[in-house]
């Protein structure tokens, strides 16, 4: 632990040593500070990368995920630091870390990680990978005519595409766009060469900067097996006198800015949600501030400070890279037709109930139904869909889009429903960070195909999983519901795990109808019969429930809580959760990412325990299960516990109300993942995470491979 976050971390014997049952569930000592919580999850990602039992191609993408955490993590989370330090702002966080101390920490914890990251992949990936027959080679050491042929591409396909851009009295120094990889590099006149009526333009060393472009990848196939590689850079280096003829180009030092993204919309203040977004998305591309610049290790400290001045940064915001810039761009490798170096395929599995012949709405009425993807195959949502689209008696679609991915078949069923004269609505989340573009071109294509679209609501994001379909069965309306936990995107449904419920419930289906109405018009529910809704009851009933184990376990009645989230940043809950283990509940928490809540303190949280599920899969499921005095209550749903979830969001939470289905979540999902031995970590009370090590090959337990094949009818 470095010194800085010492200041605001006590030890454990001081807790221990001042803790009594009367501790202050209020006291900011006892909150960890959620950045430096979000650090220590992307670490547990790096070191899927780091284990050499994970196949070679999926610890490069293990390797990657990590950068592309990081670059939202900058920026999102450090821009919103910075712009407090801008502004003057010191108020601290709930745990007492003021903006700066913040990220000066971060940098602390950062630094020798990104290292860490560069010698997996330079010491251990890319080396086993030449091994394997895939290898990224140097320029230099191709033979003459394959140099010959990468040149001739490049003069063909490259050259033509790129503009270098000079700095001096007439050029400003260019905007560096966000996350592109770009070449600095000194030019400088040939004194052989007579430059006649110019000459007095080239009389000293010149800066040049070189976008590379978006559209061509970072990785040029030597041959056409497409084992052997040469970078881009390289490749622009050995031709760079073809980009400057009669000058004198200096070395080629790659480097990357990253911005902020954080889109505020005065929504007050739009007419036009949709305008408003698309003007907004153009003006973050244009003048958004840079918080970071990325650099090789090997760029001169001179060029170093020029670039990082030209923009704005200092060099605390600059970041020495020994390796290859911008890991991502590696994933050209990961594509290559090599399973034996991937994950093994998992079997998907169908419900029984949906494997009969009959009409799958005729199934979702004789059962409620679980899904548990990727288990389950993400077929029984589409075909869901798509039977919706296609069967007579349906006369309504409604569903909530949040990220659909690109072709997705989910949009097309929604075209044909239109098209075969149903009544089709959908909610396109125009604020789904970093989805907005693609989500604005969703949204007009649906549009222009008859689908009603509502772009959201106004100072809320909805993020809610619900789709309503109704049917005219025996001359009334019959409503079927699906609420999960993961959004309507088939891709990603292969690797994220989440839960899902079909079902008839009437009283779920007439919920899922006020709640369309509150997203689609001027309806402003308040009472639901069995759905919990943010932002109108979630934190309330959440809260109800914590307190609810609390009054139990002092009447001497049953209490347990087990919550299987994503992240848990809201301190409200955590104080309820503390006031429960002080009671004496016995509390499991399952959370794969922040956690803000400290475990293990005497008098205060030796009665929680959380763990931290990452793995081959991104655990994405929301699980609530309360004890009740022995009359057993279950939760799916879209929340996680943070306050923007519970207060700035409308999220849609389901009770499981099957009892055998409540038995399967209990005793087969969520005691899977507290039995985990293989990707679990344990929450310390220091804010690290401990490997959970079997004492045999016996105990070896992987909760995520447990529940392939597994059917939950």
């Amino acid at each position: 632990m470095s010194e800085t976050f010492k200041e605001f971390v006590p030890s454990t014997e001081d807790m221990y040593e001042a803790a009594s049952p009367a501790l202050s569930v209020s006291d900011p000592k006892f909150l960890t500070n959620r950045e430096l919580s979000w650090l220590e999850f992307n670490r547990r990602v790096l070191e899927q990368a780091l284990d050499d039992q994970v196949p070679l191609l999926e610890r490069l993408k293990f390797l990657s995920i990590f950068s592309t955490n990081l670059d939202e993590f900058f920026m999102i989370r450090v821009s919103g630091l910075k712009e407090q330090i801008a502004e003057g702002i010191i108020k601290a966080s709930p745990d007492g870390m003021s903006p700066s101390a913040q990220v000066r920490e971060i940098r602390n914890i950062l630094r020798p990680m990104l290292i860490e990251q560069m010698l997996c992949l330079s010491e251990e990936v890319l080396p086993q990978l030449q091994e394997e027959g895939i290898r990224i080679c140097s320029y230099i050491e191709l033979s003459k005519k394959e140099r010959q042929t990468l040149d001739e591409y490049f003069l063909q396909n490259i050259f033509p595409v790129l503009t270098p851009q000079s700095v001096d009295e007439s050029h400003p120094f260019p905007y560096i766009s966000n996350l592109s990889v770009n070449i600095g590099l000194m030019v400088e006149p040939d004194r052989n060469f007579n430059h006649g009526k110019i000459e007095h333009l080239f009389d000293e060393g010149r800066f040049v900067r070189i976008k590379f472009p978006p559209n061509i990848p970072r990785l040029i196939s030597v041959d056409e097996n497409e084992n052997r590689f040469v970078s881009l850079g390289e490749l622009v280096e050995a031709n760079a006198i073809n980009l400057f003829p009669n000058m004198k180009p200096g070395k080629c030092q790659l480097f990357r800015v990253t911005r902020d993204a954080d889109l505020e919309i005065r929504e007050d203040e739009a007419s036009d949600l949709l305008r408003t977004m698309e003007q907004e998305l153009l003006h973050r591309r244009r003048f958004s501030f840079p918080v970071r610049l990325e650099v090789i290790s090997h760029m001169p400290d001179e060029m170093i400070k020029y670039i990082a001045g030209s923009i704005g940064l200092t060099e605390n915001d600059v970041y020495r890279i020994n390796g290859f810039l911008n890991i991502p761009d590696l994933m050209r490798l990961y594509s290559l037709d090599r399973p034996d170096l991937k994950d093994k395929p998992i079997t998907y599995s169908i419900p029984k109930p949906l494997l009969q012949k009959e009409n799958i709405f005729e199934a979702i009425k004789k059962q409620d139904i679980l899904v548990h993807h990727p288990y389950t195959s993400y077929s029984t949502i589409t075909d869901f869909l798509n039977e919706a689209a296609e069967d007579e008696q349906v006369r309504g679609i409604k569903i909530c889009l949040y990220r659909t991915g690109k072709n997705s078949p989910i949009v097309k069923s929604l075209v044909k429903a239109s098209q075969n004269g149903k009544q089709v609505a959908a909610l396109v989340e125009l604020k789904a960070r970093f989805d907005e573009e693609n989500n604005i071109e969703w949204a007009r294509r649906l549009e222009n195909e008859g689908v009603h679209v509502i772009y959201g609501m106004l100072g809320l994001k909805t993020h809610s999983k619900v789709m309503l379909i109704l049917r005219r069965e025996n001359n009334e309306l019959r409503r079927y519901v699906h609420i999960g936990t993961g959004n309507y995107n088939p891709i990603t449904s292969k690797i994220y795990t989440d839960i899902g419920l079909l079902t008839a419930d009437e009283e779920i289906g007439a919920d899922a109808s006020d709640l369309f109405n509150f997203l689609t018009g001027y309806s402003y529910q308040t009472k639901y019969r069995q759905l919990l809704i943010a932002p109108i009851n979630l934190r309330e009933k959440m809260v109800e429930f914590i307190n609810r184990e609390t009054k139990n376990k002092l009447k001497g009645k049953e209490a347990r809580i087990i919550v299987k989230i994503n992240s848990l940043t809201d301190d409200k809950i955590v104080r309820a959760l503390y006031r429960a283990s002080q009671a004496g509940v016995e509390i499991d928490l399952i959370v794969r990412g922040i956690c803000v809540l400290r475990p293990g303190i005497q008098g205060l949280s030796e009665n929680i325990r959380v763990v931290s599920i990452v793995g081959r899969f991104l655990e994405h499921s929301r699980i609530f299960y309360f004890a009740n005095g022995g009359d057993e209550e279950i939760y799916i749903g879209s929340a996680d516990w943070m306050h923007r979830n519970l207060d700035r969001r409308v999220e849609a939470v389901v009770p499981i109300k099957d009892r055998n289905l409540l038995r399967v979540l209990r005793d087969d999902v969520l005691n899977a993942y507290l039995r985990d031995t293989s990707n679990a970590q344990i929450l310390n009370v220091d804010g690290h995470y401990e490997r959970i090590i079997p004492s045999s090959e016996e105990e070896i337990f992987n909760s995520q491979m447990y529940f392939v094949g597994r059917d939950y009818t």
